[in-house]
Parts: C-alpha cells; sequence; structure tokens
C-alpha cells in the first residue's frame, strides 16, 4: 500500500480548488486497495475542518477523522501571524507528516504539497523525507507572486518561496501546460521534473429542476430571467479583470443582464464604481456568493454566456465548471484560458473595445451555433478534464514508475 500524505489544503469539502481536488481524489480512491490517503486540515482560523459537516466521516478523537480511504489530521493554526499564517500552517503540516512516518515506520511514503508557500524552509524537511526514504512531490499552482493584492516585498517573498520548492522538489505536478512550461524555462539550472495533471471537472446536470424554487427564488431575488444574464464567477481581485469586463459590458449594445458572483470587497468595489460607474447601469448586478453547488450548476446551465477573466495561475477550476455547464464561454486570451479552452470558448483581450465587440457578435447567435459551442465545451471536458481520469493519473505517480 502507497501512503500519500497531502498538505495545504484547509480540508475536505470547503469552496476552493485544492480542498475539492482533495475530496474528490479521495472519493475516486475510496475503494482502491493501494492507495492509503493522510490530510492535514486547519484545527482553527478561517475556512477551518468541522467534519460534523461532512457527510461520512467518522471522528475519531478531537484531533483527527477518518474519511472514506483517508485519515484526516487537524492540525492548528497560528493565526496571530494573519497573512503569513498559511506559511506556518504549511511548515506545522509538514513536521505532523515527517513524525508521523517516522512513529508509524512507513516505507516509500509520498509527501504532496500543494503550492509555494514555504520555499525558504522547504529544503530541511525534504532531506528528512528522504533520510525515511519518502519523495515529495510539489503542485506550483499558478503565478501567486504577479497577484496584485499582494506588496512587492510579499510578492518578493513568493517568488522566492517558488524557486526553492523547485529547486527541492523530487516531481512538480502542473495543472497547466503552461505553467510547467513556465517552470521549465525558469528553473532550468535545477533540471525540475515536472509532469502535467490538470484539475478536474464533470458535465452532469444539477440537480435542480428549472421550475426549482431555489433557482427561481435566487432569479427573482435579483431580477433575473433564463437565458437573459451572462455571468462570472470568482473571486473580486484585480487580475481576474472585471474592471474590464463591467467597462466592456457597460459599453455593449445587449439588454441582457451581468451577474457576478464573487466574494465581497467593498474597498475593490468603490474603487472600480468610481472608475466606471457601474451603478448607474441596471444592468451590472453583483449577487454575492453561491455556496449551493447544485444551485451554481444551474445558474452556469441557464445562463447565456460566461466571462472569464483571470490572467494568473494555471487551469482555473471555475472555468472548467463553467466548460462543464455553460453552453458559450467567452475567456480572457491568455495561454492557460486557451490551453483548456481551444475551439470551445471565444476570447477577447483587454484592448478597448474589443470584449464590447464580442458581446455584441454573440448576443445574436442562433440556438444551433450556441448549442454546438456547449457540446463542444462539454466534449472537452470529457476529453481531457474528467475526474476519474485526473483520478488514475495521479495514482500513476503515487504508485507508478514516475515515482
Amino acid at each position: 500500500m502507497q501512503d500519500v500524505f497531502i498538505i495545504g489544503s484547509k480540508g475536505l469539502g470547503n469552496y476552493g480548488g485544492y480542498e475539492t481536488f482533495v475530496m474528490k481524489l479521495i472519493d475516486y480512491h475510496a475503494s482502491n486497495p493501494s492507495i492509503r490517503y493522510h490530510i492535514a486540515c486547519k484545527a482553527n482560523g478561517s475556512g477551518y475542518m468541522d467534519e460534523k459537516n461532512l457527510l461520512g466521516a467518522k471522528t475519531l478523537s478531537p484531533h483527527h477523522f477518518k474519511y472514506g480511504n483517508a485519515i484526516c489530521y487537524k492540525v492548528p493554526v497560528k493565526e496571530q501571524f494573519k497573512s503569513a499564517q498559511a506559511i506556518f500552517y504549511d511548515i506545522d503540516a509538514l513536521k505532523w507528516a515527517i513524525n508521523h512516518i517516522r512513529k508509524h515506520h512507513i516505507e516509500h511514503p509520498v509527501v504532496y504539497v500543494l503550492a509555494c508557500r514555504i520555499g525558504p524552509f522547504f529544503g530541511k524537511y525534504v532531506k528528512e523525507i528522504h533520510k525515511l526514504g519518502g519523495k515529495v512531490f510539489v503542485n506550483p499552482d499558478g503565478h501567486e507572486w504577479m497577484r496584485a493584492k499582494w506588496s512587492a516585498l510579499v510578492r518578493k517573498y513568493w517568488k522566492e518561496s517558488e524557486r526553492g520548492m523547485v529547486k527541492h522538489a523530487d516531481l512538480l505536478v502542473c495543472d497547466s501546460v503552461n505553467i510547467a512550461k513556465y517552470i521549465k524555462e525558469e528553473y532550468g539550472k535545477y533540471n525540475p521534473k515536472t509532469t502535467f495533471i490538470a484539475y478536474g471537472a464533470d458535465i452532469e446536470k444539477s440537480k435542480l429542476k428549472d421550475t426549482d424554487p431555489v433557482y427561481l427564488d435566487w432569479l427573482k431575488e435579483h431580477g433575473l430571467s433564463p437565458f437573459n444574464y451572462y455571468y462570472c464567477c470568482g473571486r473580486f481581485v484585480p487580475e481576474n479583470n472585471f474592471e474590464t469586463m463591467i467597462r466592456e459590458f457597460m459599453k455593449s449594445r445587449t439588454k441582457r443582464d451581468f451577474a457576478i458572483i464573487t466574494t465581497k470587497n467593498d474597498e475593490f468595489l468603490n474603487e472600480l464604481n468610481e472608475k466606471l460607474g457601474f451603478k448607474k447601469d441596471l444592468r451590472i448586478k453583483f449577487v454575492g456568493t453561491v455556496y449551493n453547488q447544485e444551485l451554481l450548476k444551474k445558474i452556469r446551465e441557464q445562463a447565456y454566456a460566461y466571462f472569464h477573466g483571470h490572467s494568473v495561475g494555471g487551469t482555473n477550476p471555475s472555468l472548467l465548471e463553467a466548460m462543464g455547464s455553460t453552453r458559450l464561454n467567452l475567456l480572457f486570451d491568455v495561454g492557460f484560458n486557451k490551453e483548456v479552452g481551444q475551439d470551445a470558448a471565444l476570447y477577447w483581450s483587454k484592448k478597448g473595445g474589443d470584449l464590447a465587440r464580442l458581446i455584441d457578435r454573440v448576443d445574436g447567435m442562433s440556438e444551433e451555433e450556441l448549442k454546438a459551442y456547449g457540446q463542444r465545451a462539454k466534449q472537452r471536458i470529457k476529453d481531457a478534464y474528467s475526474w476519474p481520469y485526473i483520478a488514475d493519473r495521479y495514482e500513476e505517480i503515487f504508485c507508478g514508475d514516475e515515482k
């Protein structure tokens, strides 16, 4: 049996990319006798793990619980460090994994670290894991050091941290071909070993019917109607290009609405409104977050089209989910988005008027054209991004030759 320790997720069942990934991996490997998972989870702080909310979880002690073929351990978070707490959380989780491996004499373990947060300290722990006969894999995520929300000093840390983790990892598991290419080019002197395994999605329809009160009430609350709204879904941060999407939508002639599903960020919201004055445009509707996954899928299915403005990162979960549900997908023209969408989506740039013209063009598309794009998008997910396929690839690297 292969023991796999996963570090960097907040837990299982939370609404985040890594949290969904870990959950799906465990679910698809639940009856696999070849793999046993050990998952580090947050014991406290924002997004902490409470297994009472996880159907099928069995509490073993105040500090750990069982779910499927995974044993999940709650690692205390040092909340006093605020923005740096994720760094200390990953380090403490890594220490826990090493102690557990040593205490239980686990042979040839794989430790899989999600994201590049602990690069300056990483080499020391990798050496300890190697002495115990283990391997260390890293998922480098996207370009954290490029995110506008960070100060220049913090960006410098993220870049240095990325370098340290690439240097010491036995294998870098990239969820985007473009990220793998960047790692090879940027850090060639370390001769990094990379492999590509994407994030996953599904093409199953929402369990909610068109007439379900949950969906109809949501539409009514926000003044929307089926197939008469565009939408986007993502964190309300500058690198997701909300400014471009809103400005261009306001320029367009469409009579449809723009439903923006996002987290609350009053400072950024007010700053954007000062620039754009979008509050005067009744088509622009900030509808908050949607945590009901079946409702979110229904919203995707019955949208006219989806805007994807992400400009930083690898394969984005919200893009895959839109491709699996929404007929027409309009993506920001950058390498890792085109890698996913290929000919199943349409693309726009930040150049003034570009997205507005695209909106006006697609606004009058025939049902046949919309249906064709929807079918191509679903086929793209089925071919390259299905969860069973992703889980099988992970079994190969955890248990197979790529180790």
